[in-house]
């Protein structure tokens, strides 16, 4: 059970290592664009390519749902990157259901936990499956697998590491539970931390917090949603940013050129710095440089570019 891109590599791996599937259930069919043609969910056109059958309910406690599911005898019901599952279905496999999340558990409860390990500043991260219980996240663990952070990892390219990563625990964990070896692990509701869906209030950017917490927000944002601020009424997501220690020597460059400016995003005021190519702003502690950045309406580009084509006026 998935529905995004995360969940493709297990099911992939699963595949390729004989183990029998015997349906994929994933999100409905969704109407998209101006012409609102129908699209599949990424994990129903890789099913339909190697000839599964696909289940799309719009209801899990659909009465009929939950009858295909118990018709079709499962041994076990993997889960990635898919809805919470009621008891009427996890409960259903003879084997219980597992579920393969982006975190080391109690860590990162919750929907993005990708995103918080970096927001948070964390230095590794990891996946786990567990099974299935009626609190979301907090059954027993079956598997760990730990990953260092590096420090220009964003959320997109943590994402390819542990979607690559977890293929392979949930690989182990189905080949585990089909010969019944393994130790379940209790997980301490003491140690859990919680990671809530993104939402536009989380994306904005706060300049009067210090340059590693916004540095860390652009990281566990990009490449989307992307964190933004707001200026002359529109909006610039930021991706790319570089933390400035003093005595760098790219603020000093900086400086021979600078042009010292004000300007409002609503809420305060921001003081930065430019050079033709560089742009540096004054956090509530320390100096960030922006590398990387989309003004509304147009395409991502480097600083030198939006520089190029844009001006600060400190009236605004």
């Amino acid at each position: 059970m998935g529905t995004p891109e995360f969940a493709i590599p297990s099911l992939q791996k699963l595949i390729e290592n004989g183990h029998e599937i015997l349906a994929v259930v994933t999100a409905p069919d969704k109407e998209r664009g101006r012409g609102r043609e129908v699209s599949f969910t990424p994990v129903k056109d890789f099913a339909l390519k190697n000839n599964l059958k696909v289940f799309t309910p719009e209801k899990l406690k659909d009465e009929n749902f939950i009858n295909e599911m118990k018709n079709l005898l499962p041994d076990l019901f993997v889960v990635v990157a898919f809805r919470i599952l009621p008891r009427e279905i996890f409960s259903i496999p003879k084997f219980g259901s597992f579920n393969l999340h982006g975190s080391l558990l109690p860590k990162y409860r919750g929907a993005a936990p990708i995103q918080w390990a970096l927001i948070n500043g964390e230095k590794e991260t990891g996946v786990t499956t567990f099974f299935l219980d009626d609190k979301v996240d907090t059954g027993n663990i079956i598997l760990q697998e730990k990953i260092k952070i590096d420090d220009g990892d964003n959320f997109g390219t943590l994402h390819d590491k542990l979607m690559v990563i977890g293929a392979n625990v949930v690989l182990k964990s189905v080949e585990l539970i089909a010969i019944r070896n393994y130790q379940l692990q209790k997980q301490d509701d003491l140690l859990a931390t919680p990671a809530p869906k993104i939402s536009k209030e989380i994306c904005k950017i706060d300049w009067n917090k210090s340059a590693i917490d916004i540095h860390n927000l652009v990281r566990g944002l990009s490449p989307y949603p992307g964190a933004f601020f707001i200026y002359n009424k529109k909006i610039l997501k930021v991706f790319k940013t570089k933390l400035i220690e003093n005595g760098d020597p790219a603020i000093s460059t900086a400086d021979k050129l600078r042009i010292e400016n004000t300007f409002f995003d609503n809420e305060s005021s921001i003081k930065f710095y430019l050079s033709k190519k560089e742009l540096f702003i004054q956090t509530g502690n320390g100096i960030l440089q922006i590398l990387e950045l989309q003004p509304e309406g147009r395409k991502r580009m480097s600083a030198e570019e939006f520089l190029r084509g844009y001006s600060f006026n400190p009236s605004l």
